[in-house]
């Protein structure tokens, strides 16, 4: 640690908040890592900033006994849930997270935390298409295990914008006969041609220019030579970036997408951060975050049992190799 960095930590720390834990992201995974801390009696606060992933979404699926509840909803119970623990949550941005660790918000408040908990998601990155953004959520659609039995047996359409969106058509075409792919951007090969037409799938040519919308439902897709082909439903397989920069300041390793690696607690390569949710895995829903955020908490909750125990032993029993003797 270089010496200007050093003095920052020293002085930032000094006036810090202090808690076992800080999780970074108040969604599924970060609100469920809260509820399992709080309940064991940590010192937890959740820092969220208020702009969850699927926030457009009416309603989430595939979450056993809360099917069809507006997110909205799952996390106002969460947080109610976790209030009820002594959980503090602070409405907010990070700005930085120091090693120590000495996390800085944006306001100039400052915490410290024996470990980190990083839920901070992704954003998916959407084509620039007229009508896109708009009905984003609605009937422009990402997940057919979260959205397609509200659009089974409707005529869907699947945008080409990158590699696996011929493997998102094959997909959707599980939940109706009539779907169209629309190669936009997407270049074709022979085989794969081959493989549509197996599954029934018509490939429609040419660039497409907008979502056609007729009182506030989707009715189309129109291309750039005048041709409008009836959709009620459009599904895309958006590009996804996660927001993992605090997690890179630590020295987290990342894999070749930029997301971050971990074992199967979550926890990262550097000493005391754990991640979880779409920071980690894009294509873990409501449900695989919440799990992920759990199984996180539990193992952060044993690294600071041995943390406790480590700092209570007494100092004379360390042995000569300068381990402390087991007192189990």
């Amino acid at each position: 640690m270089g010496a200007p960095l050093a003095a920052e930590v020293l002085a930032t720390t000094m006036d810090a908040d202090g808690y076992d834990v800080l999780v970074v992201g108040g969604g599924a995974a970060g609100l469920s890592a809260a509820l399992v801390l709080g309940r064991a009696r940590r010192r937890v606060a959740v820092i969220d900033g208020g702009a969850p992933r699927n926030a457009a979404a009416a309603q989430m699926h595939g979450f056993l006994s809360r099917d069809g509840m507006p997110p909205a909803d799952l996390l106002a119970a969460g947080r109610a849930e976790i209030a009820g623990y002594g959980v503090e949550l602070i409405d907010g941005q990070v700005e930085a997270i120091l090693p120590g660790f000495v996390v800085r918000l944006a306001g100039g408040r400052v915490l410290s935390a024996r470990r980190i908990l990083v839920a901070t998601g992704l954003t998916d990155v959407l084509p620039d298409i007229a009508g896109v953004r708009e009905r984003w959520g609605k009937d422009l659609l990402h997940c057919p295990y979260c959205h397609g039995w509200e659009v089974r047996d409707e005529p869907i359409g699947v945008l080409g914008t990158q590699p696996l969106s011929l493997q998102h058509a094959l997909l959707v075409r599980q939940w109706s006969d009539d779907v169209i792919f629309f190669l936009h951007s997407y270049d074709l090969t022979s085989a794969e041609r081959v493989q549509l037409a197996a599954r029934d799938i018509r490939i429609i040519e040419g660039e497409v220019a907008r979502l056609v919308v007729d009182a506030d439902r989707l009715t189309g897709v129109e291309l750039f030579d005048g041709r409008v082909i009836e959709r009620t439903a459009v599904f895309i397989r958006p590009v996804t970036l996660p927001h993992a920069d605090l997690l890179t300041s630590l020295g987290c390793e990342v894999d070749a997408s930029g997301y971050v690696s971990v074992d199967a607690t979550g926890h990262t390569s550097s000493f005391g951060v754990w991640a979880a949710g779409n920071v980690v895995d894009p294509r873990a829903q409501v449900i695989t975050a919440a799990g992920a955020g759990s199984a996180a908490a539990i193992a952060i909750n044993a690294d600071l049992v041995q943390d406790d125990l480590e700092r209570a032993t007494p100092a004379d029993t360390v042995d000569a190799s300068g381990d402390r003797d087991s007192v189990l």
